[in-house]
């Protein structure tokens, strides 16, 4: 590969040198991949600190759901959405498996107290659509909940918006390959091992049955006011910036 006067240029930056370094094996051209890949994020990060500013100043509200796989890359880009932003005007929302008291309230409870202020965006690391894949495949829920649930989906979602709400939707997709390429990594390294959950480990032995629920879902709720968008994250850098820039371009900010 022949290297441009500006590639050598960023190789040599401080930039370029930690990626070049940052492994035994020096390998220039991937060193610029990732340095350009990091310019580009941070350059989408600063336009997210003026959408930030726009929604706090114009009080907007904003809500970006990060739905996918386990393992496809959900929290990594949630932080890279939320890193240089004003944490004061943001939430991350993760919520746990409900308590005995939410299990008997309206199913959508518990995210309606979590949708934001003015002013104010939030970011779901997994969200009411728990109830129309991971649940029904696990058994976390009965038959008769899950078509509950597909019967109320677009009106609740339609309410959202109604409210003068921003309500964008992501999935991200990755493959069954490199989920189970993504799962060894994970078993691997001391540090990352808490990721995996029992619903993890059953993951690629119930990829089909994740499949039918996730297609039959995204037919139903690909609403006009209320679209999903597919980002497909097998390469997590790509899938990240992708994320980014259609939020950028989805909301009008100025």
């Amino acid at each position: 590969m022949t290297l441009s006067d500006n590639d050598l240029e960023l190789l040599n930056s401080d930039l370029g040198q930690k990626f070049l370094y940052s492994t035994d094996r020096t390998s220039p051209v991937r060193a610029l991949r990732q340095t350009k890949a990091e310019l580009r994020l941070r350059s989408l990060q600063e336009e997210l600190i003026k959408l930030q500013d726009w929604v706090i100043r114009e009080n907007k509200k904003v809500v970006i759901l990060f739905e996918g796989r386990d393992s496809a890359g959900k929290g990594g880009a949630i932080r890279r959405f939320s890193s240089r932003i004003n944490p004061r005007f943001y939430q991350i929302v993760a919520l746990p498996k409900p308590t005995s008291v939410e299990r008997n309230q309206w199913y959508f409870q518990r995210y309606v107290n979590r949708l934001p202020k003015p002013g104010e965006i939030v970011f779901f690391d997994r969200s009411w659509y728990n109830r129309a894949v991971v649940e029904p495949v696990n058994g976390f829920c009965t038959q008769e909940e899950y078509r509950t649930f597909m019967r109320h989906i677009n009106a609740f979602e339609r309410m959202i918006t109604d409210s003068d709400t921003y309500l964008i939707k992501l999935y991200f997709s990755i493959t069954k390959e490199e989920q189970a390429r993504r799962f060894r990594e994970i078993k691997m390294s001391p540090l990352k091992r808490w990721k995996m959950t029992a619903v993890d480990e059953k993951a690629q032995e119930l990829w089909d049955e994740y499949t039918k629920y996730k297609v039959r879902v995204l037919k139903k709720t690909n609403t006009k006011n209320a679209p999903w968008t597919i980002i497909k994250a097998n390469r997590k850098t790509l899938a990240r910036t992708t994320a980014i820039e259609h939020v950028l371009q989805t909301i009008p900010y100025t």
